[in-house]
């Protein structure tokens, strides 16, 4: 039987295209005059137009990176860096437009609101669509709206917090953000409160030759409580879109964030995002993430432990297939003694995919009595894959508790031959080794996320085994 080609299978809901019916395009390529229109056009204040050209400033004299991934086909001078479609933020789903309520309804917005969420948020290239909140989390003084009505109606908490944790020289993909960024979420959960449901944005990018530059902003004050789950996709294009959105986390002394995001993007996508968390003391914040999508992924969220008895996990998969190179891992800065960080990261490469999982560990003098664990498995489903693993492990004191331990393997053919020994086909039995190699990841996700996951591994699947 002849193996399906990858470019064969259909994506379903996630490579239909709509018209690119915008209302506006803004040329393309990085100027001056360029982050002056978009400024003019989201009607910045003052300081937020200064934080853009600043940003543009550092952008140009930053170089690109150069250990990682080949990005040299990323040419700015093709990508259009703001796109506004023909609609206003709406509150309503029935005000969406009704092509873009069709994409996102496909996608089980804001079906997944009605079931199991305290709020959503929809964002259809560079806007938010929609956006909605439960009333009694609103009454418990919870804020979740997107970034460009928090610039306005609560300047004085963004200005504090907007690229603090990820400052905008951090690397030039960062600067690049700071400039032209448009859409994106920002939560406000206050002391003490702790919410029962999640809340969700969604982030699908449509225009062709164009780029996606959310900023995320989150602060949970002193002993709260909130789970944050992000979703993205594509459909496919012949050219290159770029993504690089920030997502900023502020978790306060004794408060817990998890933030879980299924990627999705489809492969021609360069998807170069950055996530980092400043964590206080006694405070925790999980990851749990999925890579199922893009041609280049470069993405490595950050724990910054800076209170004693901090703590973060990180679970996490990748799965590149075919013409796919997915760079990604995790950081840890223990800053604080008694910190403590644990990472459980899994990929798996098929059909000549490249995964690397990249990672640092860096535990400060200061830091005493603090515990790391560190855990990679790579699977490869054929021997034309690639799978690395580069951790960097910067361990400044005697007094902690620290293991790494790495993975790399095939499927077994012994395994498979046990289970077709008890009824199941070779393509049933390398699935069901697959499935339960993601098993971990699944788990720790909402329910329709998990059934998501799944969906992507099955898709994926299809292009190997046959």
């Amino acid at each position: 039987m002849s193996k399906t080609k990858l470019e064969e299978i259909d994506r379903n809901i996630y490579d239909i295209v709509d018209k690119d019916d915008y209302d506006f395009k803004i040329q393309k390529g990085i100027t001056r005059e360029i982050i002056e229109e978009i400024s003019k056009q989201k009607n910045d204040p003052d300081w937020m137009r200064e934080i853009r050209l600043k940003a543009l400033e550092t952008y140009q004299k930053l170089e690109m990176p150069t250990w990682g991934p080949d990005l040299s086909e990323l040419n700015m001078d093709e990508i259009a860096t703001y796109v506004r479609p023909k609609t206003k933020l709406n509150t309503s789903w029935d005000d969406v437009p009704e092509d873009i309520k069709n994409t996102f309804d496909r996608l089980g917005i804001p079906e997944a609101e009605k079931k199991s969420l305290g709020g959503v948020g929809a964002q259809y290239d560079s806007e938010v669509v929609y956006h909605s909140m439960k009333e009694d989390l609103k009454k418990q003084g919870v804020i979740y709206t997107d970034m460009e009505t928090a610039v306005r109606e609560y300047p004085d908490l963004v200005k504090k917090y907007f690229m603090k944790c990820v400052p905008i020289n951090d690397h030039k993909f960062v600067a690049l953000h700071a400039a032209v960024w448009s859409g994106g979420s920002f939560v406000y959960v206050p002391k003490n409160v702790k919410l029962d449901f999640p809340l969700q944005s969604y982030f699908r990018i449509n225009s062709p030759e164009s780029g996606q530059f959310e900023h995320t902003l989150i602060i949970v004050e002193e002993g709260a409580s909130l789970h944050f789950i992000e979703g993205c996709s594509a459909p496919k294009y012949s050219k290159i879109n770029l993504h690089a959105g920030c997502v900023e986390l502020i978790v306060k002394d004794n408060a817990y964030l998890r933030y879980s995001t299924i990627e999705n993007w489809s492969k021609n996508i360069l998807n170069l995002n950055t996530k980092k968390a400043m964590i206080g003391k006694n405070a925790q914040v999980d990851w749990v993430t999925g890579s199922f999508g893009s041609k280049i992924s470069m993405l490595y969220p950050l724990s910054q432990l800076n209170g004693e008895g901090a703590k973060t996990e990180y679970t996490g998969i990748s799965f590149a297939g075919e013409g796919q190179n997915l760079d990604t891992g995790f950081k840890a800065i223990h800053n604080a003694p008694n910190t403590s960080s644990v990472v459980n990261a899994k990929s798996i490469s098929k059909n000549g995919g490249r995964c690397t999982y990249r990672s640092l560990i860096k535990i400060s003098p200061k830091a005493k009595n603090s515990k790391s664990s560190v855990s990679c498995e790579s699977l490869m489903l054929d021997d034309i894959s690639v799978s690395d693993t580069i951790p960097v492990n910067d361990i400044q004191t005697d007094e902690v508790e620290f293991s790494h331990e790495a993975k790399i393997g095939k499927i077994s053919d012994k395994t498979i031959f046990y289970l077709m020994s008890r009824g199941l086909s070779e393509e049933d039995a390398k699935a069901m080794i697959v499935r339960g190699f993601a098993y971990p990841i699944s788990k720790e996700l909402p329910v329709e996320y998990a059934v998501e996951m799944n969906n992507l591994i099955n898709l994926e699947l299809e292009g190997t085994i046959g």
